[in-house]
């Protein structure tokens, strides 16, 4: 028999220690417990005040608790919620066509996650390839360090197989080549790939930027092959590296990209995006999402989308990268037992361990915490920083004067 819900259960006392207590324990959180935030300013239970340079692992680019997503989102709250996907609404048919009208794609899909959308461009490539080449037409191609999420299929792509241990049996037809190896992808890529799917931008593995040349030749090899090229986004897209996308970066154009992550500022959304001929592959009943184009996300989603798109944003998402670049080389030449040399893009950016703390990137991240700073790691030897696009230059001032502080104490034992 279910007992009666406790009458004030949504303000009973809840502390880190609830967590062990409650949940599954797939995540090892930080001891302290935020509870509000505002840009990238953020402030725990105990009141001890935090500068966010995770922005939520990418995610929240316009800060925490951005006013005009506050009012926009508010509004539609007030308006429409949810409706089942038996019917469509004004919001996400407006977002699908400013993120059409702004990229090279003519049909969006929506979904909840970066896993879903990689979900969906997987399936959607198969089936393509299937239907226009034949059964035998259906291995897909990814790299190794690679990350495209945890479902099943979007784990055993990914390239790390310390993400697919003790999943087995993981679906078949899946292979791994080096990231930036040409010779690798040309041994890999023939004719019975239906798919490859490359991050422009590696982030779980390193924050390690593709190469032109290598992404030229996938794109190449896909057109030889008949396989479709699928940019995973998720991570990069959204101004993250200084363009809306980082394919207009680099200058070679996917079948398909994912995105998700930034697009919803913090509010659950994912998309993929793809061309006419493609999109027509999933016909009605083929694959779909109860949540997928809500109408609260796709406000908040196309809200996002406009403030980013702009060209003085994304000068200053530059501008603010070519500072805090010159920051972390300076950092790395002051203190080099320490680190090697940043890399990344646009306000994506890994700093190496050198060789004498190798593995001890998470022990660094939390040294910075306990000063008032909130980093990231990719994997156990890098450093990442993500802060929010709106970050000032006296918010990047700061961050530079506690890793600074960090590494001393660090350093000093």
């Amino acid at each position: 028999m279910n007992a009666k819900l406790e009458s004030g259960v949504t303000t009973r006392p809840v502390t880190r220690q609830t967590f062990d207590e409650v949940l599954v324990p797939t995540y090892a959180p930080a001891a302290m417990v935020p509870v509000r935030a505002s840009g990238l300013d953020v402030w725990d239970q105990e009141g001890k005040h935090y500068l966010d340079f995770t922005s939520g692992i990418a995610v929240s680019s316009l800060g925490h608790c951005n006013p005009l997503l506050v009012d926009a989102v508010t509004r539609q709250i007030n308006t429409l919620w949810h409706l089942g996907n038996g019917y469509t609404n004004e919001p996400v048919l407006r977002l699908a066509s400013a993120l059409t009208e702004a990229t090279f794609a003519d049909r969006a899909f929506f979904c909840n996650s970066g896993a879903e959308a990689n979900e969906a461009a997987l399936k959607l490539a198969r089936k393509y390839a299937h239907t226009k080449f034949g059964p035998h037409k259906s291995r897909i191609v990814s790299c190794l360090s690679s990350f495209h999420g945890r479902t099943l299929f979007t784990v055993s792509v990914g390239g790390q197989p310390k993400y697919t241990e003790g999943f087995e049996p993981l679906p078949q037809e899946i292979n791994h080549i080096a990231y930036n190896d040409i010779e690798s992808a040309r041994a890999a890529i023939l004719d019975d790939v239906a798919a490859v799917i490359v991050e422009p931008i590696q982030g779980e593995g390193g924050v390690i930027p593709g190469d032109i040349e290598f992404l030229k030749v996938l794109r190449e090899l896909c057109d030889k092959t008949g396989a479709l090229l699928v940019f995973d986004e998720v991570q990069s897209g959204v101004g993250r590296t200084g363009a809306l996308y980082d394919y207009m970066n680099v200058g070679v154009t996917p079948d398909i990209l994912t995105s998700a992550k930034a697009l919803g500022n913090g509010y659950p959304i994912g998309a993929m995006l793809t061309l006419e001929e493609i999109a027509q592959h999933f016909n009605v009943g083929s694959h779909g999402t109860t949540y997928g184009g809500n109408p609260l996300a796709a406000t908040v989603a196309l809200n996002v989308l406009e403030q980013i798109n702009q060209p003085a944003f994304l000068a200053r998402v530059n501008e603010a990268s070519a500072k805090l670049f010159a920051q972390l080389e300076k950092l790395s030449a002051d203190f080099p037992q320490l680190f090697g040399k940043p890399r990344g893009k646009g306000l994506l950016i890994g700093l190496p361990m050198a060789e004498g703390f190798k593995g001890r990137a998470k022990d660094y991240t939390k040294a910075a915490e306990k000063l008032g700073l909130m980093l990231l790691i990719a994997g156990p030897d890098v450093v990442r920083l993500a802060p929010a696009l709106v970050v000032s230059d006296a918010q990047l001032l700061e961050a530079d004067r506690i890793m600074r502080d960090t590494a001393q104490a660090f350093i000093a034992g």
